[in-house]
């Protein structure tokens, strides 16, 4: 099932929207993480936390430099934030120095509150708590994406062989735009 399979519109949430047991998924809370790549001087700030700030006068590592993987190690460090404050508000030097500024909406993005996530809802453990989203704002060089991920528990592990792997946790982009 694709995320897009989790906005069907005929389901209506529960009250409270926080297992398994109400489909679609549905958060009323979510964590955020700001990361910057390819970047001079990038500041993020969202729910009047700070994230990123790179020295100005140094660019930033490529995402690159991380590994293939490099997105897996972005993290939402900051907890607990109500559905919706202000949009995040992001400023930074691209690698050519070209200065940037861009407002983005968190609420807009994600209006519906739905979950993103890649588990066909057969294959969700049903009744199971959900935890808040995480929401990963990424700026790499004149690009600003925003993911989300979810763990996701499963009916079953995905390897029979580690009892552990009874989850899913995707990183989805759900927005991208070039400065």
């Amino acid at each position: 099932m694709s995320s897009s399979a989790a906005t069907d519109s005929s389901a209506q949430p529960g009250p409270g929207a926080g297992t398994t047991a109400e489909w679609p998924l549905r958060f009323q809370r979510h964590r955020f993480g700001g990361f910057c790549f390819d970047t001079y001087g990038c500041s993020i700030v969202y729910n009047g936390f700070p994230h990123g700030k790179d020295d100005p006068d140094q660019l930033s590592a490529a995402a690159s430099s991380f590994g293939a993987n490099y997105q897996q190690r972005m993290k939402a460090a900051h907890l607990d934030i109500a559905n919706f404050p202000a949009p995040a508000e992001v400023k930074w030097r691209s690698k050519d120095k070209s200065e940037h500024h861009a407002s983005i909406d968190i609420a807009a993005i994600f209006r519906d509150q739905l979950i993103r996530h890649e588990v066909a809802r057969e294959d969700v453990a049903v009744g199971v708590s959900v935890n808040d989203p995480e929401i990963i704002l990424e700026v790499d060089d004149r690009t600003v994406n925003v993911y989300m991920r979810c763990m996701i528990p499963l009916k079953k592990p995905r390897d029979p062989a580690n009892p552990n792997s009874d989850f899913r946790a995707d990183l989805i982009r759900v927005f991208s735009q070039t400065y």
